[in-house]
């Protein structure tokens, strides 16, 4: 019996792991045996064998950026000619191409650009949810949100993440937390700003009621005890929502993926599939107060998707309709609702589609009538 073992017999007791733990964890190759520990803790939290997805699309809906992360091959610098900003009328196109198809979620995302007022956003999202009040705006990212205060004549980050939410803005995803933890941060991208006001946005939006998502991004050459800490740092931040009974469920779910570095100014070695699947597992092993563990397969493919559902995921996130910012790095699977659903099933789940709540809207029977009538119609 190795140290591993110990570990993982710990988690499966319902014990919760320690930074030690996780650190030995990561430093391990032995990732069948954890990927097997992480799918009998998510079959615990997910009796039933379905695998959910999100009908969704990526509005970038401007690619300005000051912050000029090394790691990204979508943003343009203020001025540069290749910059733009999308007219409403395009992004009001999007949604209804969305909702045409059946979606439901639109994450709405871009730079930080520093030349669009406060207003814009406030003023986009009214227009929006006047247009389209049923689609859920799953929308920017905490370094959009700190750039949005910069810009909001002295409000607080409260009044500011309280005036987005009023305006339209459902729920805030994940993106921008890359490594929470500030040594790897500092050389990746020295101007987005500290682990911490990653998380006092996310924090901000529970207390007033938002739920949000997490991510983590590998393979910028973080050590293995930041990825641990990342792991726990979001474990605390939902620890504080759940116990101090916030109207939010804090963070829906956690989505790990790995660095892209194609068309980008960070070189480094590619993580292997072996290496994300470690992750997830671990994700899922750790991170015992969130319900849902989301597979990337717009990273690592399809194939390595549905792998990832004997490793811990239960999710298999966007459709994806559109998708710019990892596509720009050279990350371009695609996959339409057909192929999803026929790679969960491949997998020996039950496909299901979801709202961003993770509510089921409808469940996808290997003869049901109602699936067909859906794939033909989309």
């Amino acid at each position: 019996m190795t140290a591993i073992d110990g570990i993982l017999d710990k988690a499966l007791r319902g014990e919760r792991l320690n930074l030690e733990d996780t650190i030995a964890l990561f430093e391990s190759d032995e990732v069948e045996k954890m990927g097997h520990a992480a799918n009998t803790i998510m079959e615990r939290m997910h009796p039933e064998p379905i695998t959910t997805f999100v009908i969704g699309r990526n509005v970038n809906y401007t690619n300005v950026c000051d912050v000029y992360c090394r790691f990204c091959a979508f943003y343009r610098r203020p001025g540069s000619e290749e910059g733009y900003v999308l007219p409403d009328e395009v992004i009001f196109q999007k949604i209804q191409e969305t909702i045409d198809v059946g979606g439901t979620e639109i994450l709405m995302q871009g730079g930080t650009n520093p030349n669009l007022p406060f207003s814009y956003y406030t003023d986009l999202l009214k227009a929006i949810k006047q247009r389209f009040p049923d689609i859920t705006m799953h929308s920017f990212s905490p370094a959009e949100i700190v750039k949005m205060k910069e810009v909001s004549d002295g409000l607080s980050l409260e009044e500011v993440v309280r005036q987005i939410h009023e305006a339209g803005l459902d729920s805030l995803p994940g993106g921008g937390a890359e490594i929470l933890d500030d040594r790897t941060r500092r050389k990746i991208s020295r101007l987005k700003g500290s682990w911490r006001d990653w998380m006092d946005v996310m924090q901000t939006a529970h207390r007033i009621g938002m739920n949000t998502t997490a991510t983590m991004v590998i393979g910028f050459g973080e050590s293995m005890e930041e990825r641990a800490l990342h792991l726990m740092r979001v474990r605390d931040a939902q620890d504080e929502c759940l116990q101090n009974g916030y109207d939010s469920e804090g963070f829906l779910a956690f989505i790990p993926w790995t660095f892209q570095p194609d068309n980008t100014n960070l070189k480094r070695e590619r993580q292997t599939p072996r290496e994300y699947l470690k992750t997830v597992a671990i994700s899922r092993i750790v991170l015992d107060n969130i319900k849902n563990i989301q597979s990337s397969w717009v990273t690592m493919g399809p194939e390595i998707g549905k792998l990832s559902l004997q490793y811990g995921c239960n999710d298999f996130g966007s459709t994806m309709i559109e998708e710019n910012v990892v596509s720009s790095a050279g990350a371009t699977y695609k996959v339409n609702i057909e192929s999803i659903l026929s790679i969960i099933r491949e997998a020996g789940k039950i496909p299901a589609q979801r709202n961003t709540k993770y509510e089921i809207l409808r469940t996808f029977d290997q003869s049901s009538q109602v699936e067909k009538d859906f794939v033909m119609q989309n």
